[in-house]
């Protein structure tokens, strides 16, 4: 499977819903999306509710959420009936330190291993398991300069990822917010612009952006979303 330059162009000049819709016609039972449950998350998951609802939804439960994320996570899936697939690490949050110490402590190599064990080795699982190889993310081109290149479909190896609202603005996100009465993330009325780990994400400080607020502003993607991020990881 690959995004020919045609496709490419078909894809880039439709809405999102098309975006959203096309993608459940070609591919159908192939599809997943990806979800972070963090700031912004609830516009795509009410996108892909209202346009291909039985899509699964793939959360990657680290074991290191924010408790206000844990309780965004429930609150969606009452509002938005989700076809919720959860998946978590092969090793619990207390092995690893145990057996690693506190890998987002340990410079790059540490949060490299971090992002293997805890989150791509798991979506790489639920990829897997549900048959799926295209992907759809929320990944935008606004969200930080790692994203500004990036194409609307693009191969990860087997797999194809889709970027349904990669040309959305922050001005249309919160629009849409607004317009179809979505509830927001507990933590962004206490100044929190993106959302990931406790341990690796901060509200957002007086002239910081918010690339600023993840990893000390180290980095920001979090390993998923890595053009050389490999698929076929094993613990």
């Amino acid at each position: 499977m690959i995004a020919t330059p045609s496709i490419l162009t078909a894809f880039e000049k439709m809405k999102a819903p098309e975006r959203i819709q096309w993608l459940n016609q070609e591919y159908g039972s192939r599809l997943v999306l990806s979800s972070s449950f963090g700031i912004q998350a609830a516009v795509m998951l009410d996108l892909v509710s209202k346009h291909a609802p039985e899509i699964p939804i793939v959360w990657i439960d680290t074991g290191y959420l924010f408790p206000e994320t844990y309780q965004y996570v429930e609150e969606l899936k009452q509002t938005l009936h989700l076809n919720l697939k959860e998946y978590q690490p092969l090793i619990t949050a207390a092995r690893q330190e145990a057996v690693h110490g506190k890998l987002w402590e340990q410079g790059e190599e540490g949060n490299a291993q971090y992002g293997l064990i805890n989150k791509v080795e798991p979506m790489n699982r639920a990829l897997n398991e549900l048959n799926s190889d295209v992907w759809l993310s929320g990944l935008r081109r606004s969200q930080s300069s790692t994203r500004i290149q990036r194409p609307y479909l693009e191969q990860q190896k087997k797999t194809l990822k889709a970027y349904p609202i990669l040309d959305w603005t922050h001005a249309q996100i919160q629009q849409y917010f607004r317009d179809n009465n979505l509830p927001k993330h507990p933590l962004e009325s206490k100044g929190y612009q993106t959302m990931g780990d406790w341990h690796s994400t901060n509200p957002i400080a007086e002239g910081e952006s918010a690339e600023d607020s993840r990893h000390g502003g180290n980095k920001y993607e979090c390993g998923l979303h890595l053009k050389s991020e490999a698929t076929d990881f094993q613990i």
